[in-house]
């Protein structure tokens, strides 16, 4: 047999060899050139995870251009062609797994960088990004496996079935538990409440957020009691955010003179005694200009309310104490009167 000869017999290997070759030059120019070039670009964007992203798919797509080489090079194999489907589901099981470990690998890499982020934040946050990390690892365990049952001819109607109810069963017997965990994601990422922020709930209760974990949230009161509130019921009450938008509050306090009072200059003396409180009073904000609001002709007294701004919510008290004694001093001296309420009574006589 000549040499033709022999090459002409062999050439469907000489090709499938020449193929799977050329699959490996063609990853590894990809490696360096593509994936190098990436790189280049990804180091000049405003963040690090486009960076990480590359880097953690670089080997996967390059072990995948061997695959697809690897998977032409054995259907050109002329003493294969019998086995032609067997090939087909075997590479296609292989692919499947490769979108797997791709897309495992990425996912993994997508949440250690924001749980990196979320290390200077509360517990439940990072709890709440690995948990959905690996729902989202096992949802695409399960798909693949299914994938791949049904392409080797295995029905998996019985099976999809059988995990419903098994899912359904765990959550019905876990449902308060359940209930409170995702509550308590919902709060975390939702950021509308914080730890360290002074709320109220509808219920009357104030004080600081402690901190909000799995099942429950701990909220600090002014006497310093701890309260624990489970997340689901937190998650449908209506909350007062004292610390949201800002920190910085008015303080609304009412207030009353007799009708013989003059009105402009009990406004000037108010105003001035306002001022000097904000400015030397913790909490106050020296800078914010009072100002007050005549709003009622009350039964004893005309009634108005002045307006203060503090730096949060608890700074009311001190203000507010300091301004009352401040007023009241300052009322003395300028002769305005805060009348009492006055009730007449009149008697009618009776005849004997």
């Amino acid at each position: 047999m000549t040499l033709a000869d022999a090459l002409s017999q062999y050439s469907d290997i000489l090709s499938a060899i020449l193929i799977f070759i050329s699959s490996i030059i063609i990853a590894k120019l990809f490696y360096l050139v593509i994936i190098e070039y990436l790189l280049r670009i990804a180091k000049k964007t405003g963040t690090t995870l486009d960076g990480e992203l590359l880097k953690t798919i670089e080997k996967p797509i390059y072990l995948g251009i061997i695959l697809i080489g690897l998977y032409l090079a054995v259907i050109s194999i002329n003493i294969l062609k019998d086995y032609s489907e067997q090939i087909n589901n075997l590479f296609l099981a292989i692919g499947i797994l490769w979108g797997v470990f791709m897309a495992v690998r990425s996912i993994d890499t997508i949440f250690k960088w924001h749980i990196e982020k979320a290390k200077k934040r509360i517990k439940i946050e990072r709890t709440a990004l690995l948990t959905v990390k690996n729902i989202i690892d096992v949802v695409i365990y399960i798909v693949a496996f299914l994938l791949i049952l049904a392409e080797f001819g295995i029905e998996i109607t019985p099976l999809i079935a059988s995990l419903g109810i098994g899912g359904l069963a765990v959550a019905l017997a876990l449902q308060n538990t359940l209930s409170n965990y995702f509550a308590g994601i919902y709060i975390a990422t939702d950021r509308s409440i914080k730890l360290g922020n002074y709320i109220e709930l509808e219920n009357g209760l104030k004080g600081y957020v402690e901190s909000i974990g799995w099942r429950s949230t701990k909220i600090r009161t002014l006497p310093n009691n701890i309260v624990i509130v489970p997340n689901a019921k937190l998650a449908e009450m209506i909350v007062i955010n004292y610390y949201d938008p800002e920190r910085e509050m008015s303080v609304i306090i009412h207030c009353g003179v007799s009708y013989e009072s003059d009105l402009e200059k009990v406004e000037r003396v108010t105003i001035e005694t306002a001022k000097k409180v904000l400015q030397n009073t913790k909490g106050g904000i020296g800078k914010f200009e009072p100002f007050i609001r005549y709003n009622k002709f009350g039964d004893s007294n005309i009634e108005f309310s002045i307006i203060l701004r503090v730096k949060e919510f608890t700074d009311k008290y001190l203000v507010t104490h300091e301004f009352v004694k401040e007023l009241m001093k300052r009322y003395r001296k300028e002769d305005i009167e805060i009348s009492y309420p006055v009730r007449k009574v009149y008697m009618r006589e009776t005849r004997q």
